[in-house]
């Protein structure tokens, strides 16, 4: 149950219209994380802006990679709403349901390759105990992998990303809903 008022699609108007109707014409509908933030709209715009760039540009890491870590993130924060809408797209990537819900109990068993692994234990590590980075020797396996500067920054991104939207969705009371997790465009 939202914590704070909502405005509404149907009562909308102005620039957030725009926004809303941008939105819906993209994506297929409107996102409750998106509709949380109506006071203020143009934060909506920055937000889907950042979410575009971290998620969708070129990288080294694969779009699969960034919805996993997202996932990874997610079920650290206990943050329901961002599992289920992200276990949902990499689920587009994965097509395996058991696989994306062991990765939501227990990424350390959820069969992923050693890539996927050091990318899931990044994020996990980045998510609960961030001063652990203070020691340079945390990066040492991803760069171990092979993945480069350009890759560590664009995985840190998709943690920090994440943490920020979690904490949108649990504070100001985010719930998934049927109708929440149907109807988006992959």
């Amino acid at each position: 149950m939202n914590r704070i008022r909502v405005i509404e699609p149907e009562e909308a108007t102005g620039r957030l219209k725009e926004i809303y109707d941008d939105l819906i014409k993209k994506r297929g509908k409107l996102a409750d994380v998106h509709k949380i933030q109506s006071l203020r709209p143009e934060s909506i715009t920055a937000h889907m802006d950042l979410y575009l760039e971290i998620m969708f540009t070129k990288s080294e890491l694969s779009r699969a990679e960034r919805e996993m870590m997202a996932v990874v993130v997610s079920v650290a924060n206990g943050c329901e709403y961002c599992q289920m809408h992200h276990a949902q797209a990499l689920n587009h990537y994965w097509k395996n349901d058991k696989k994306v819900n062991r990765l939501r109990t227990d990424f350390e068993h959820a069969a992923l390759t050693a890539r996927e692994l050091v990318l899931c234990s990044f994020a996990n590590l980045l998510t609960v105990n961030p001063e652990a980075y203070r020691n340079e020797k945390y990066l040492a396996p991803l760069k171990k992998i092979g993945i480069t500067d350009n890759g560590i920054l664009d995985a840190t991104l998709v943690v920090a990303y994440f943490n920020f939207v979690n904490r949108i969705v649990l504070a100001l009371g985010l719930e998934v809903t049927d109708n929440e997790m149907r109807g988006y465009e992959y």
